[in-house]
């Protein structure tokens, strides 16, 4: 099932605020695409507290920086606590999830370079 605002691009050359680029939605996870190219996304999420994403990994480093509030997020069995601001690197290939203890919102970026480590 598609959710709301998965898949649709943010309009080009167009200024935003990108924490008002999506909204909380009560007992839900949401993701919204600013960009999607075959190289790599970027990608605006918003939890709602008591929400936890699936465990994932990804091929490509995955760049996630809070844009509001605070979020556990584990990576390879090791927990961090990030509020706004906070940015992070997520390694290729490492096992990680998100856990909103209260409400959360996120940037995450992955470019695609085929050239891993």
């Amino acid at each position: 099932m598609k959710k709301p605002n998965e898949g649709i691009e943010v309009d080009k050359e167009k200024v935003h605020i990108v924490v008002e680029l999506i909204e909380y939605i009560p007992n839900a996870v949401l993701s919204k695409t600013i960009i999607k190219k075959l190289t790599g996304n970027v990608t605006v999420s918003s939890f709602d507290a008591g929400e936890e994403g699936d465990v994932k990994k990804s091929p490509f480093d995955t760049y996630i920086q809070i844009i509001d509030g605070v979020a556990e997020v584990t990576i390879n069995k090791k927990q961090y606590v990030m509020k706004q601001g906070d940015g992070m690197v997520i390694q290729a290939h490492s096992s990680h999830h998100f856990n909103a203890n209260q409400q959360f919102k996120m940037i995450s970026t992955v470019i695609k370079s085929g050239y891993e480590d």
